[in-house]
């Protein structure tokens, strides 16, 4: 506690005790908010991602369901591994990813990885915003006879802005209250594709040979790339769980969330596309269910899906890269970023050809998030032996001031490689920046200071 207190000093900053609504900051977390239970809840809600399901979607035609549900399997085990291996360092020392890198980084230097890390975060809540208003636009038609997806745009645009800024307080009752509305809509839709497609699914998919080879491997890597973004900054959420919670249950509670949601999403996207030849999911769940209030209740839950992943995964750290940087409030970091995702042109990743398009887009961010997870991995295990000085962390004069250009360079040679091997992008770059870190980390002079 007396490092966590000299660190606050020397920030100039004060630890947050949550007793606000809203409060975040880089602070140190001391007050833990979520125990297992929340944290299960919470992860589960922010997974049901409509890119996993176009995921599946783009499957179709090179993979039978057996290889798609194992392909998601290994994609899932990599996940909750990878979250509880980097998250360990937010859960012991209480600090967010922005705070985490910057052993590795520099006080500087931290601000690369965290606006690679943003970059898709915003293209996300786009993206994701503009399916949840196709969703609601869709109830409103059916309802009122009113049809108007850009209103619906910008108003759900703004119900997550309104939500976002209520911070972790916020996040955890909303993940915590959907989650029960979302395991049982998903079983819903699961059950109510195989009734209506059944046959065809039988045809298409149980009985077609697939591969094991390239394309197998390359699904496993875009099951895992839909949260290589989370990956990097599981921090930001493992500050927030309680300390008595081990590894082994947080190995638990990442499988027992993130499977089950990319199970589902992934063999519905998967089954109706290759039943219909549908990619959009406002389109495929408006003609896989042909009973009224039940097409109302799959709406919903697909906007509301919307928000709790959003609001989790695409807010959060791009905002906290904002606090950083422009020494702003969370909630005035938290609106830019919704105002942000209006910028990505969403409408434009909602095509036919937009499993194809999402696909890339996962691969090529991959390649750029894969690195930097291999380098924070390296130095808080292997160089720091999992001792981290919070003083010098919090101290922008400190021995971590400026950049740190072993980080750096190893970056971009993770970049590259995984670029060369872009289907598979976030395997192929782990194993070169991880080495050349650690390797540039012993023998660099520039890099000496940061080894303290």
């Amino acid at each position: 506690m007396d490092n966590i207190q000299g660190a606050v000093a020397t920030a100039g900053v004060k630890t947050i005790e949550h007793k606000g609504v809203g409060e975040e900051s880089l602070a140190p977390q001391t007050t833990r908010i979520m125990g297992s239970w929340s944290y299960l809840f919470t992860w589960l809600g922010g997974c049901v991602s409509i890119g996993t399901f176009t995921v599946g979607s783009g499957l179709v035609g090179t993979l039978n369901l057996l290889q798609v549900v194992l392909a998601i399997a290994i994609g899932c085990t990599v996940i909750g591994a990878a979250l509880m291996i980097n998250g360990r360092a937010g859960h012991k020392y209480g600090i967010p990813f922005m705070v985490q890198s910057r052993s590795s980084f520099g006080f500087t230097g931290s601000r690369i990885p965290a606006l690679v890390r943003s970059v898709p975060a915003i293209v996300w809540f786009g993206f994701q915003s503009w399916i949840g208003a196709g969703a609601l636009n869709l109830v409103s038609d059916a309802l009122f006879g009113y049809s108007n997806i850009v209103v619906f745009f910008v108003g759900f645009q703004f119900l997550q802005i309104g939500l976002s800024v209520l911070g972790f307080h916020g996040i955890k009752w909303l993940e915590n209250i959907g989650s029960i509305f979302i395991i049982g809509s998903l079983i819903y839709m699961f059950i109510s594709v195989i009734n209506k497609y059944g046959d065809v699914i039988s045809t298409n998919l149980i009985n077609t040979e697939g591969t094991w080879g390239a394309p197998f491997w390359g699904a496993t890597m875009l099951f895992l790339g839909v949260y290589s973004t989370m990956m990097l900054n599981v921090s930001d959420y493992s500050r927030e769980l309680k300390e008595d919670v081990g590894l082994f249950r947080q190995v638990a509670i990442y499988a027992n969330s993130i499977l089950p949601a990319t199970l589902f999403m992934g063999l519905i996207g998967v089954m109706v596309t290759s039943a219909t030849g549908e990619v959009d999911p406002i389109k495929v769940f408006s003609s896989a269910v042909d009973n009224k209030p039940l097409l109302i209740i799959t709406m919903l839950f697909i906007a509301f899906a919307q928000v709790t992943t959003n609001i989790l995964n695409n807010v959060v750290p791009p905002a906290y890269a904002l606090m950083d940087i422009f020494k702003i409030k969370y909630k005035t970091a938290a609106v830019i970023v919704g105002l942000l995702a209006f910028g990505t042109f969403p409408w434009e990743l909602v095509k036919d050809e937009s499993a194809a398009g999402l696909n890339l887009f996962i691969q090529t961010y991959s390649a750029f998030l894969g690195p930097i997870f291999a380098i924070l991995v390296v130095d808080y295990y292997f160089l720091r032996k999992q001792k981290l000085d919070l003083d010098k962390l919090y101290d922008e004069n400190g021995p971590y001031k400026g950049v740190n250009m072993a980080a750096v360079i190893a970056m971009v040679v993770g970049i590259v490689v995984a670029l060369l091997f872009s289907s598979i992008s976030w395997y192929a770059s782990l194993i070169p920046a991880g080495a050349i870190y650690w390797i540039l980390m012993l023998k660099m002079p520039a890099a000496q200071r940061f080894m303290s």
